[in-house]
């Protein structure tokens, strides 16, 4: 049953991650829609920071410390969130002093002005931002931010399946096989969306995607070979990385998606309920599963 929900979990990705690109040219050309669009999105991973990521990597780092029979007077499941959460952030601000030195020029990354829109018929994504409108400085930032996300989420993807790859009875995965690709695949249309809004290039774009569907199999797979195979530390490292992985997903939520989508003065309301839409669909889930 684990190699079946491989290919199931595969195909429903590949097409969950695909399916915002046929309306990505009707969408892109009004940013009013692809903000509130952005919204619901960002609601979506919020629910799945703060109620699935974090929740599952905090009690998963727990459970191992008791079961190594290992007591520190320390938050060290916390405190391996918080460096997945540097992590990012150190990366992401080399990064961005490193390219605008080399243009000769630093850009804020938030600011209190406006966008100006891009005129339709271009082809891109009308960006509506808080931020000065600087297409090539936003598209590299934009980029690397959804690149960090896309890391961040095929870490826990990979994790996911591994735990299903890890069950040893058919009932087991089964249930929790269904719970992944229900979520996971809500998760993926909003993960496409946010790569169609950084104008990532298709070629990268449809690799993402591929890769990211391609995460809970990969999990799969390995969990199957440790069930035969258990070796020595393999269960506390799995704890660190899904750690680590959570912490960027935090970073990413709250400093990067929602700030840039609510940043802007107009429409606050409107976006304000599209963000609320997306967490309760993504509550609901979390909630029926």
């Amino acid at each position: 049953p684990s190699w079946a929900a491989c290919s199931g979990c595969c195909s429903c990705r590949c097409s969950a991650g695909c399916s915002p690109c046929g309306c990505g040219a009707r969408v892109g050309t009004r940013g009013r829609w692809r903000s509130f669009v952005g919204c619901v999105a960002g609601g979506i991973f919020l629910a799945a920071c703060l109620l699935d990521i974090v929740p599952d990597s905090l009690s998963d780092m727990r459970e191992e410390l008791r079961s190594q029979r290992i007591t520190v007077d320390f938050p060290f499941p916390e405190f391996v969130l918080t460096l997945g959460f540097l992590l990012v952030l150190v990366i992401e601000h080399v990064v961005l002093d490193c390219s605008e030195r080399g243009a000769g020029e630093a850009t804020p990354l938030l600011s209190c002005g406006e966008a100006t829109p891009q005129p339709a018929g271009t082809g891109e994504w009308a960006v509506e931002t808080g931020a000065p409108h600087l297409p090539a400085d936003f598209r590299a930032h934009s980029s690397f931010r959804s690149f960090a996300l896309f890391l961040s989420l095929s870490v826990h993807s990979l994790f996911e399946g591994l735990a299903v790859g890890l069950q040893d009875t058919e009932s087991k995965v089964l249930q929790i096989c269904v719970a992944i690709l229900v979520h996971k695949s809500v998760i993926a249309v909003s993960l496409s969306l946010l790569l169609l809004q950084s104008q990532v290039p298709t070629c990268w774009f449809v690799a993402l995607i591929g890769t990211f569907a391609l995460m809970s199999p990969l999990g799969i797979a390995v969990g199957i070979v440790m069930m035969q195979n258990p070796g020595p530390g393999s269960t506390m490292a799995q704890c660190l990385l899904e750690g680590i992985a959570a912490g960027t997903f935090v970073y990413i939520t709250f400093l990067e998606i929602l700030p840039h989508e609510l940043n802007s003065p107009k429409r606050r309301l409107p976006k304000v309920l599209s963000m609320l839409l997306g967490f309760s669909v993504m509550a609901a889930l979390r909630f029926l599963g």
